[in-house]
């Protein structure tokens, strides 16, 4: 019971989403499937010297998948307005001295200089790098509780079908046990048929025999899928377990086809394909983990 535990915490799918904000600086994280480590940061153009620390961020607590970034900052938290007195100067006194030229009526004050406010009202930033990053740090440790909380249920998934194929395995290996005498046995048969006038030494003949049943003999695939099933159960307590485990269906999926098509026998073949639907289940659950 404690190894199922142990299976379920570790698994981590590679969907999710994290947020936070505190002060007018919000994060979100939006993460995907994806083979490699793609990750894309859309943020205002003063945080992009800190860019390379945002990454290494996610890097450190994540191993693939495609990760959307987007931190966004209001003007209330990141600007701080000044006038830049010496420009307004100019500029009103640009517009008395327009005025006393042409004999122009009417009042010069603040209303005036309104118009011309991107001229000499100057934006600095101001925000606290230390503060945003406390912000994306907690934003990350959302997206990875999701991404917990789905690879737990993934893994669930994934235990409760790999249970199932063992039992399929072991309901093969059971067949076998009857299917294997009884095909030897009509083989035998057959081959006295067309040699009913022939002249053939017995012991030959079983030794024929053994070779032609030892072709359609699948007690090895059963084996190695019983090797295979328990590297699976052991891989899902890795917290890197994606890229192995997608191999891994693979070689479950080749061990049924050549079950398959090594058997005549009804029941083997339909018990395969009972398998390969299992495994295929598998695979599309395994492509979503990390």
């Amino acid at each position: 019971m404690s190894c199922f535990i142990v299976m379920i915490a570790m698994a981590q799918s590679m969907t999710g989403f994290g947020s936070a904000e505190k002060d007018g600086c919000r994060v979100e994280i939006r993460s995907l499937n994806q083979r490699f480590f793609d990750i894309s940061i859309k943020a205002p153009s003063f945080l992009s010297q800190h860019e390379i620390a945002f990454r290494n961020a996610l890097r450190g607590r994540f191993n693939r998948g495609k990760f959307d970034v987007t931190i966004s900052i209001t003007g209330e938290a990141a600007a701080d307005l000044k006038v830049n007195s010496a420009v307004a100067g100019r500029i009103f006194n640009a517009l008395r001295a327009l005025q006393e030229k042409y004999k122009m009526p009417g009042v010069l004050d603040i209303n005036s200089m309104a118009y011309f406010h991107d001229k000499f009202m100057e934006t600095d930033i101001v925000y606290d790098i230390k503060e945003v990053q406390r912000v994306f740090d907690e934003a990350v440790d959302s997206l990875q509780g999701m991404r917990s909380r789905e690879g737990q249920l993934l893994a669930e998934e994934l235990i409760r079908l790999i249970d199932s194929l063992e039992a399929l395995n072991r309901e093969m290996k059971n067949l076998i046990v009857k299917a294997m005498p009884e095909a030897g046995a009509r083989l035998q048969e057959k081959l006295r048929t067309l040699l009913v006038n022939a002249e053939i030494d017995p012991a030959r003949m079983q030794q024929e025999i053994a070779i032609l049943a030892s072709k359609v003999d699948i007690s090895e695939e059963t084996a190695r899928l019983d090797c295979h099933i328990q590297q699976f159960r052991e891989l899902l307590d890795s917290d890197v377990a994606g890229r192995k485990l997608d191999f891994l269906v693979q070689e479950l999926n080749r061990e049924v086809n050549t079950m398959s098509s090594k058997s005549a026998d009804y029941g083997i073949s339909r018990l395969a394909v009972e398998m390969k639907t299992e495994i295929e289940r598998m695979r599309e659950q395994v492509q979503n983990l990390q």
